[in-house]
């Protein structure tokens, strides 16, 4: 795909790797676009069953590229405007499309970066990671979801300590804390990966897609309009999926969703 992001779709995995290694993989203009192309690809492309993201290199993402920011100069805020509104844009499709989105943390992950590594829904992190808010160090605030995800994954109290006080985290400790779903040794990172990737692609993504979604709307309404979103959902998925899930129970067989 170019423009830092390199995008391969094969037996129905699509791999969006963050491709400008001798940068760590920072964000810029051109390489927010091809991340948010990659991630309209993704949803819309029907062979498409699960999504992996990862980075190239040491790093997993070093966030914003400061070099593109300090040359701004007067003209900041307009680059920050146009620069997160993409950002934004993409990570709003990894976060909403019916498929799930599996995110191996290969290095090192700050700022914007940091909201990427938690954006998954499984999260594999590489021994040698760390997690930085890192905002304040340049004088900017979180985005790409990071305010949002924070709190949710691991309290208020926390993400205060983590935006605030810079904290750099480490990987056994975000696993600890909830901030990633498992550690694993750098080495076996790529072959855990492709572990679970293999079990996600044959798992029922539209059924996954509703629940993706169930989730992110559980924090929003009353316990009662969540219970109505459920049975509306459940109602949704009870379709080729489901049927199918119901004869392999009944025959005492694996079932084969891929074929829904």
């Amino acid at each position: 795909m170019g423009d830092g992001i390199d995008l391969s779709i094969a037996d129905g995995i699509a791999r969006i790797t963050l491709a400008r290694p001798e940068v760590g993989n920072a964000i810029d203009i051109p390489l927010a676009r091809a991340l948010l192309a990659a991630a309209i690809r993704c949803e819309t492309d029907a062979s498409v069953r699960c999504v992996v993201l990862t980075g190239q290199g040491r790093l997993f993402c070093a966030g914003g590229d400061v070099s593109t920011m300090r040359s701004a100069g007067d003209g900041l805020p307009e680059l920050l405007a146009e620069l997160i509104a993409i950002v934004h844009a993409a990570v709003t499709r990894l976060a909403r499309m019916p498929k799930p989105l599996l995110v191996l943390v290969n290095g090192p992950a700050a700022g914007a970066g940091f909201s990427l590594a938690l954006l998954g829904d499984v999260v594999l992190s590489a021994r040698s990671a760390h997690y930085t808010a890192a905002y304040g160090a340049i004088g900017l605030t979180a985005d790409a979801g990071l305010s949002w995800l924070l709190p949710r994954l691991v309290g208020l109290r926390k993400t205060q300590e983590i935006i605030l006080t810079n904290q750099r985290i480490k990987a056994d400790e975000a696993e600890a804390i909830g901030l990633v779903t498992r550690t694993v040794d750098d080495e076996m990172l790529a072959s855990e990966g492709d572990a679970v990737a293999a079990r996600l692609v044959a798992a029922p993504v539209a059924a996954f897609g509703a629940a993706r979604a169930l989730l992110l709307e559980s924090f929003d309404g009353s316990f009662e309009a969540q219970l109505d979103r459920e049975l509306r959902s459940m109602v949704t998925a009870a379709s080729a999926e489901a049927r199918e899930g119901l004869a392999a129970f009944f025959a005492k067989r694996p079932p084969d969703f891929t074929g829904t």
